[in-house]
């Protein structure tokens, strides 16, 4: 058999030399390529998840400034006149210290007195209706159960002909500017009585604390 007769042999890609010799695969190339492009990839995805979370919790702030502020723009409305207030209630306390002054039945066969007294009344209904129109409104807690969050118990009174912890005295009015407290009312808590009935939402009706008391 002469060369010409001799079968084909299938030509075999042989891995090619570098230029240093040594042998080199021809897909290591593209392998090498994917693996950076994944390693890309995910270094993005990482990336963008930490811009996701960023961006949503920079709207979470601003969103919970804006509602801080448009809180702190109502109470600034509501509450502005607060130290203004503190200082004119006392007014009223004039009032009334000048109509308890008169003895009672003295201005009924007095005419003149009785117009002063009658004058004095009507000033101080006014100037009630001024301060509510404002939003400040006055605390008699008289013949109430004494309130912590309201009353300042100044003394305990013992009195077994009332329901312990009922307010028997009051020694200044209270008020109120919508829901704060301005002024407590200056109070006397009966003691020795019956205790408070129950109530239906938070049970014992609290009584006059002795470290609120002036005994």
């Amino acid at each position: 058999m002469n060369d010409q007769e001799k079968p084909h042999e299938s030509v075999r890609a042989e891995p090619q030399a570098g230029p240093s010799g040594a042998t080199q695969d021809p897909t290591s190339g593209v392998l090498d390529t994917t693996a950076v492009l994944e390693a890309r990839v995910k270094e993005l995805e990482s990336q963008q998840s930490d811009l996701t979370d960023r961006l949503l919790r920079a709207h979470a702030e601003m969103d919970n400034l804006r509602k801080r502020m448009e809180r702190e723009k109502v109470d600034g409305a509501k509450y502005a006149i607060t130290k203004f207030a503190v200082d004119i209630v006392g007014i009223s306390d004039n009032f009334q210290r000048a109509v308890a002054a008169v003895p009672p039945g003295a201005s009924d066969h007095d005419g003149p007195l009785k117009s002063v007294v009658e004058g004095v009344v009507m000033m101080e209904r006014a100037f009630l209706q001024v301060l509510e129109r404002h939003g400040v409104r006055r605390i008699d807690p008289m013949g109430e159960p004494f309130n912590p969050n309201l009353h300042q118990a100044v003394m305990e009174q013992e009195n077994p002909d009332v329901t312990a912890g009922t307010v028997i005295q009051v020694f200044q009015l209270g008020y109120m500017i919508e829901d704060r407290v301005l002024r407590p009312a200056m109070v006397v808590v009966a003691k020795g009585g019956a205790k408070p009935a129950r109530t239906a939402d938070n049970g014992n009706v609290p009584p006059a604390s002795n470290d609120n008391t002036g005994t």
